[in-house]
């Protein structure tokens, strides 16, 4: 861990100031309080200073600052984690939100895509060509973190996680490098951002793979909350092709015009389907979907790609507080029903859900340990827990939340998705990246002997 040199409140920032062109913002400033504000409002911390980078050099500016005076240093994209590691007290935010370009090539499909941009930052700019990658299930999703992470979403049976289809990274490193890693080049280190999280380097551009994928058929469909409907959901995930993807939710029923209002804050479960197959199938999709069972309402529609991804944005707007878990499984056991609609029965506010995912398809093609990403055997992974307004409402919804984990284990993988993970999963790193965790271990040693980069779910050199 690094050992804090410089005592917050004596923080030198003009060196920062000289040497950065986007925006520094100390505790003194008018804009300090809007700079350090993240996603989970959970999170409330005040970072010595907030660099809003406007390029590479800014990165590595500030990256360079946090290590030479021994601050703490956080970088932030979206801004999304769960956990918070896109802030810190008395350290150095690097926020990388400032850096939003985009540059897709149609003939190569690629897009070059920089560090602070958010998911609809990259579907408004590869929709006109009609092309798209794995991306979040919010728009406002970071897609460095996601990325880092693995990344699952709508295209991820067809097309592989987000990691599967990173080509290249520009990293800014420890020791004040800015590397290009691909497969040729500094290969080590970029296996390991293909699932290893922020723990060796702030990555300030991705270059990615993108797919033919234009309109697609999309949209939520509403049933009762009932085992079954789950249990018929989990036959057509075994069966479906991998242009068919089908997200399960457990949650309150939304007040939504297509749902009737006396299912409205009441537990329903509901299948947020995209499908980027011909539109001659359409039907044929559209009855299997409604075949779960006793549909309480629908809007399955054809529709722009990037629509898809902004379905709930509204229901999980910024400011809100989160406490989330995560669990992987090989196959959803009746059990795990069981606890699912236990749960669901009692979901503690109307913004709490459970989505599970499946991550079968071409998210297998890839080997276990081909990339830092460890579960290629899990075919599904839940991410669940509880989304609240009230601060006073966090002892509740955290317990309802580890209630739920505590059920479920017995039915899951043993460790979870680091991108589900809360701050006080600190400590899960062998479980979360599992047969990986030694060779993390040595590459984290070799480009950051110091654990600069330790606010994630740390590897330790």
């Amino acid at each position: 861990m690094t050992t804090l040199l410089t005592p917050p409140h004596e923080v030198p920032l003009g060196a920062l100031h000289r040497t950065v062109h986007g925006e520094v913002t100390g505790p003194a400033d008018p804009g300090y309080d809007l700079a350090r504000r993240v996603y989970n409002a959970q999170h409330d911390k005040r970072p010595a200073v907030v660099v809003r980078a406007a390029d590479a050099a800014d990165a590595l500016a500030a990256v360079g600052f946090a290590r030479d005076h021994g601050l703490p240093l956080a970088v932030r994209g979206g801004g999304h984690s769960a956990a918070g590691h896109g802030t810190c007290d008395d350290g150095v935010v690097l926020d990388l939100g400032g850096m939003r370009g985009i540059r897709v090539d149609p003939e190569r499909r690629t897009a070059r895509v920089e560090g602070g941009c958010t998911w609809a930052d990259v579907n408004h700019a590869t929709h006109p060509f009609g092309l798209a990658t794995t991306g979040g299930v919010v728009s406002t999703t970071g897609v460095g973190g996601l990325t880092l992470g693995g990344g699952m979403g709508h295209l991820a049976r067809r097309c592989g996680l987000t990691c599967d289809n990173l080509l290249s990274a520009d990293v800014v490193t420890a020791d004040g490098s800015l590397l290009t890693c691909d497969a040729d080049h500094h290969p080590d280190l970029f296996w390991a951002l293909r699932g290893g999280g922020g723990n060796f380097g702030a990555v300030v551009s991705f270059l990615f793979r993108l797919h033919p994928v234009a309109d697609i058929l999309g949209g939520p469909v509403f049933f009762p909350l009932d085992g079954e409907v789950l249990r018929r959901w989990r036959e057509l995930i075994a069966d479906a092709p991998p242009e068919l993807n089908a997200l399960f939710a457990v949650l309150l029923g939304p007040p939504l015009p297509f749902l009737p209002e006396r299912w409205h804050g009441r537990p329903v479960c509901g299948v947020l389907t995209c499908h980027s197959g011909p539109e001659e199938e359409d039907d044929r999709v559209r009855a299997r979907i409604e075949a779960l069972g006793p549909v309480l309402g629908r809007h399955l529609v054809r529709m722009p790609y990037p629509v898809i991804n902004t379905l709930f944005d509204e229901d999980l707007p910024p400011g809100l507080h989160h406490y989330w878990k995560g669990a992987f499984a090989r196959e959803l056991t009746d059990g795990a029903i069981d606890v699912h609609t236990t749960y669901g029965q009692t979901i503690p506010s109307p913004q709490s859900d459970t989505i599970i995912f499946p991550i079968d398809g071409a998210c297998h093609r890839a080997g276990p340990e081909d990339t830092a990403f460890a579960y290629r055997d899990a075919t599904f992974s839940t991410a669940f827990g509880a989304s609240f307004t009230d601060p006073a409402d966090t002892e509740r919804n955290t317990a309802w939340t580890r209630a739920y984990e505590a059920a479920l284990r017995p039915h899951s993988q043993e460790g979870g998705y680091v991108n589900f993970l809360s701050a006080d999963d600190q400590g899960r790193d062998r479980t979360a990246y599992r047969q990986n965790h030694d060779r993390l271990v040595a590459i984290k040693q070799r480009y950051d002997p110091g654990n600069l980069f330790h606010l994630n779910l740390n590897i330790r050199p």
